[in-house]
């Protein structure tokens, strides 16, 4: 039982690891965008997608989570 609630904390340490990765990726976007403005909307389609990708991950580490503490 606690051992299940152990995972579940586990899993919600990926919304950190998402949150850190879409921190640096709009760090290194929004100075990719100063250096280079003509290049601006590649930049945000690939950061957009790639923050979209990291926000999932997360998505499934709370799901995950959820499910693990409503079999509590």
């Amino acid at each position: 039982m606690t051992l299940l609630a152990i995972g579940a904390a586990i899993a919600v340490f990926t919304g950190i690891g998402a949150g850190i990765g879409i921190g640096l990726a709009t760090a290194k976007s929004a100075d990719a965008i100063a250096r280079q403005p003509e290049a601006s909307g590649k930049i945000q389609t690939a950061l957009l997608l790639g923050c979209a990708l990291a926000e999932a991950t997360a998505i499934y580490g709370f799901v995950i989570a959820l499910l693990l503490v409503l079999k509590l």
